[in-house]
């Protein structure tokens, strides 16, 4: 029923731009017959209509071709994110801790929903790691394209000469996993407890807690210890061993699609160095579609709709050129 009830406003948005299409036209036959009545005054009039029906037709054509595009029934999930520190020490877990910040900003922006599932914190406030859960109409599809490396060109704090240092930080963004979209067998699984440690409540220290599980097929392997108790633990750890693994298997075939288009907006290379944060130039640019935006303030407090936006535009062209 829920997907169904996605499929249903999608193409509601479908129905309601070919009405107003299918009105504009017959519109438009009608002032381009009376522009040619002969009573000027008239003439006038219809011809300034013809002009306006004309530049309405085209916007909601222009409005329409995507729309019409194969749709991804992924787009409409919601979406697990996960960030990591990557090379830089330090900087690179403060630079991770400025990006979950600004992805949260963004989520709150969006009126969307976020649950954190799992959160390491680095030293001085940065963050190791950080897992969530973002709930909201087309969360998966709007925050697809921020799967990659994402790298920062500042002066650290740490840095007393004042010397510009390349940090990075990598996210993931995967589609939530349903039950249908596959079977995890028991047998496939192998699951080890252990004690919490860091901050967490009485429980911690305490109780054997904490939940590693080892997909063996697979090899992935999560560990989830911020519930409070162990099932709790195991399931939001299935939850996010589900993500993955749906990921790695729609990754597979976004690789077999990808042969046949000229880049990886929607899928998402995660080796790939997708944008650089530059401070000193208050610049922010995304190099899968050479999109540059002077505004990196205002991105880091969460606006990232123009880069959302132009991610979105630049897949729509590329399949829109390539037929898919």
């Amino acid at each position: 029923m829920a997907s169904l009830g996605r499929e249903r406003q999608r193409l509601d948005q479908v129905v309601e731009r070919a009405e107003r299409l299918a009105k504009c036209d017959a519109e438009l036959v009608d002032a381009r017959e009376l522009a040619g009545s002969g009573d000027p005054d008239m003439e006038t009039e219809a011809q300034a209509e013809t002009g306006r029906l004309e530049s309405e037709i085209t916007r909601i054509e222009e409005e329409l071709k995507p729309l019409l595009l194969p749709h991804d029934p992924l787009d409409d999930r919601n979406a697990i994110v996960e960030i990591r520190a990557g090379t830089g020490g330090d900087e690179a877990a403060l630079f991770a801790a400025d990006l979950n910040r600004m992805y949260t900003r963004y989520i709150e922006k969006k009126r969307w929903k976020m649950e954190m599932i799992s959160f390491s914190e680095g030293t001085l406030d940065g963050v190791k790691e950080a897992i969530f859960k973002v709930q909201g109409p087309g969360a998966f599809g709007e925050l697809r394209g921020e799967s990659g490396v994402h790298r920062v060109q500042r002066v650290p704090a740490t840095e007393a000469a004042g010397r510009i240092h390349t940090s990075a930080a990598t996210v993931a963004v995967l589609p939530e996993a349903e039950e249908i979209d596959l079977k995890i067998e028991d047998k496939d699984l192998r699951i080890d407890v252990f004690r919490s440690s860091g901050p967490g409540g009485q429980s911690v220290n305490t109780t054997d807690s904490a939940v590693r599980i080892t997909h063996i097929p697979s090899g992935l392997v999560v560990s989830q210890q911020d519930q409070k108790s162990q099932l709790q633990n195991k399931l939001k750890g299935m939850e996010v061993l589900r993500a993955r693994l749906l990921d790695l298997k729609v990754a597979a075939q976004e690789a077999e699609r990808s042969r046949m288009r000229r880049s990886q907006v929607s899928t998402g290379d995660r080796s790939a160095k997708i944008r650089t944060y530059n401070y000193p130039q208050n610049r922010v640019t995304d190099h899968r579609i050479n999109f540059t935006t002077h505004d990196l303030t205002g991105v880091m407090n969460g606006d990232l709709g123009p880069l959302v936006e132009a991610l979105k535009l630049a897949d729509i062209e590329e399949k829109l050129e390539g037929g898919l």
